[in-house]
């Protein structure tokens, strides 16, 4: 009996709160877009929500359909997920997840496209430009102008290996830029030092990776930053470093230079003891004062 009374007075309520709730008029809508980048903002939202032309504030609840609402919303190309539903104060509330990219591509037919953080493509925006890793050169990987998965094997390598960037602090702030060259082989353009690293694809990358950082801790330190010009760490088991042959050829001359002018220096010295007359130069002026 006790059951059967409170199943019937849940009924009840629930009938009452349907009576309510088609009594209940919309009185304001309420947008979220939680995060920091603006891809999106309140005025595109409200254009695709009244797209129809009908207002919804002073409508009743129950004439306004939410999925219809929902989907709209989700087919903008920077919405990844949207959700719209009513409170009982007669408020429509929509929160908006924009999507996050990680990457932006520039592909060699001069086309220009995001990649997010799930490796969809997704296109640039006029009203915010995200500051992500950038990758260009010869990639093949073409853009229709709307969200879509990638489809070469190259542009996912490119994406693996900036989403494994993206993870690593070290990484992060040491890589500036993704190049393909002409071979297709993927290289990591550096903010400290002029070489380039050639990486090849993205397979082992935890490995590939681990090998540069202790290249960079106990090669570099000893030969400098600038004696390389490529770094290749496309084998799994070494680390090749291709010298900088101009930067090599500079420090010769420059080595000879001063020995050349140690020894016309000691030439001068050893002229001046013979005279028995010590020699004090000015190296500014250019003269010499003899006792």
């Amino acid at each position: 009996m006790g059951w059967l009374i409170s199943l019937s007075g849940l009924v009840v309520l629930m009938s009452f709160i349907e009576v309510k709730k088609a009594e209940l008029v919309c009185k304001k809508v309420k947008v979220f877009i939680p995060g920091n980048q603006y891809f999106i903002d309140r005025q595109e939202i409200d254009n695709i929500l009244g797209a129809s032309g009908k207002n919804l504030v002073g409508r009743r609840l129950e004439n306004i359909d939410i999925h219809a609402l929902e989907n709209k919303l989700k087919h903008n190309p920077f919405v990844e997920y949207a959700r719209v539903y009513e409170d009982m104060d007669g408020t429509l509330q929509v929160e908006v997840v924009q999507r996050k990219p990680m990457l932006r591509v520039m592909n060699r037919f001069d086309q220009d496209f995001y990649v997010d953080e799930h490796g969809m493509k997704m296109p640039l925006s006029q009203n915010f430009t995200a500051r992500v890793l950038v990758a260009n050169g010869f990639i093949d990987e073409l853009f229709a102008n709307k969200v879509d998965s990638l489809h070469t094997v190259l542009a996912k390598d490119i994406y693996k290996t900036a989403d494994f960037i993206r993870k690593d602090s070290l990484w992060e702030a040491q890589i500036a830029q993704i190049y393909v060259n002409e071979n297709h082989e993927i290289e990591l353009i550096p903010r400290v030092g002029n070489q380039r690293i050639l990486l090849g694809n993205a397979d082992s990358l935890s490995t590939r990776f681990n090998n540069l950082k202790v290249f960079y801790k106990q090669a570099l330190p000893t030969v400098g930053w600038e004696a390389y010009k490529v770094i290749n760490i496309k084998y799994l088991n070494q680390v090749v470093g291709v010298k900088n042959e101009t930067l090599l050829d500079s420090l010769k001359r420059r080595k000879a230079f001063e020995a050349d002018s140690i020894k016309r220096a000691q030439i001068k010295l050893d002229t001046a003891k013979a005279d028995n007359a010590p020699v004090i130069e000015s190296t500014d002026k250019k003269t010499s004062i003899k006792n």
